[in-house]
């Protein structure tokens, strides 16, 4: 790829179109999208006017500015001559690795780290790769470990990546099922008398791990699994008593969980299984004066041999970049995420 570079300081230059060129057209209009979507939401975020003409894009803005619309650029360049889909996460994960590249020396790495197949969870319906590099050493830890801790914000994938990764292990017959858990603690509300069975009174508090299931495999597929016991999921109460062999299970909310929900839950873990504990410990809806479970296992824990912790931040943010701003202005003002 030849991409021309930027000059470092002449700030004359911030009225001047300065080109990059693209050497396939081809990949410049899917680089560019539909009725150049890609390249104006690149633009809006970097505050740089963006013109497509040939097989040419045209830089006019600040220096600096100009400098992170050229790495996200050739960032999903680079991921599309390797053939890899490009989606709206994707210039997304761009945008935000651009602003994260001061360091001019781990550019490279970078680009190379959010392009690379050598990270990638295969699942029924799509593949799925890490787009930080916090992401990355998480789901290198979660092939690598039998318990890994991911606690950080909302919105890091901590959740969706490791259903991701249990999938392909279940796919892959490196496991015999899936169990999916969470402590059925209301975030704040009183949500009163729930009708129903005990399935459609938990269903609730479970609906973002259906979700994430049905984003890796056929709908149709889930509904068998979770018929035929390969997937599972239900309340952190459910687990009291069980030994856990050959399955994968995962931990949502763990904040939520007291001290002796932990322990009971970690000491599930049996024969050919993984542990996979997520949680954000600034979003904890206990009684007050009740203590985290997840804060205590990471005291306890964190100097244990074998066992991964990856500390999420606002910029493993993959959903909205808006989130990402909440959750940093919240940090600053003190408060609790919520």
């Amino acid at each position: 790829m030849a991409i021309s570079n930027l000059p470092d300081t002449d700030t004359s230059l911030n009225s001047v179109e300065i080109p990059i060129t693209f050497p396939d057209n081809r990949l410049l209009i899917d680089l560019c999208g539909v009725l150049d979507a890609n390249i104006a939401k690149i633009a809006a975020a970097t505050n740089v006017q963006i013109t497509h003409r040939g097989n040419q894009l045209f830089l006019q803005g600040d220096v600096l500015a100009r400098k992170h619309a050229q790495t996200a650029l050739q960032t999903i360049y680079a991921r599309l001559q390797l053939g890899k889909p490009l989606e709206t996460g994707d210039i997304d994960a761009a945008i935000r690795m651009s602003f994260q590249m001061f360091d001019e020396s781990l550019v490279d790495d970078q680009i190379e780290m959010f392009r690379s197949d050598q990270i990638e969870i295969r699942t029924r319906k799509r593949n799925v790769e890490p787009r930080t590099p916090g992401q990355a050493d998480y789901v290198k830890f979660l092939f690598q470990h039998e318990l890994v801790f991911g606690l950080g914000p909302a919105g890091t994938g901590k959740t969706y990546l490791a259903v991701a990764v249990a999938v392909a292990n279940l796919i892959e017959g490196r496991i015999d099922r899936i169990i999916l858990t969470r402590p059925a603690v209301e975030a704040g509300e009183r949500l009163g008398f729930l009708p129903g069975d005990m399935k459609e009174k938990v269903d609730p508090y479970m609906q973002p791990l259906y979700d994430a299931l049905n984003d890796f495999l056929p709908a149709k597929q889930v509904i068998k699994m979770l018929e035929e016991k390969q997937i599972e999921i239900a309340p952190l109460a459910f687990m009291r008593g069980r030994t856990l062999a050959n399955a994968f299970v995962i931990l949502d909310e763990a904040q939520n969980t007291t001290t002796m929900q932990m322990k009971m839950f970690l000491t599930r873990l049996g024969e050919g299984s993984r542990i996979v504990v997520t949680g954000d410990t600034s979003q904890i809806d206990l009684p007050r004066g009740t203590l985290s479970g997840l804060v205590e296992a990471e005291r306890v824990l964190r100097k244990v041999k074998g066992i991964g912790f990856t500390h999420f931040t606002s910029k493993d943010v993959v959903r909205h970049p808006m989130v990402a701003k909440i959750i940093d202005a919240y940090d600053a003002a003190g408060k609790p995420n919520v």
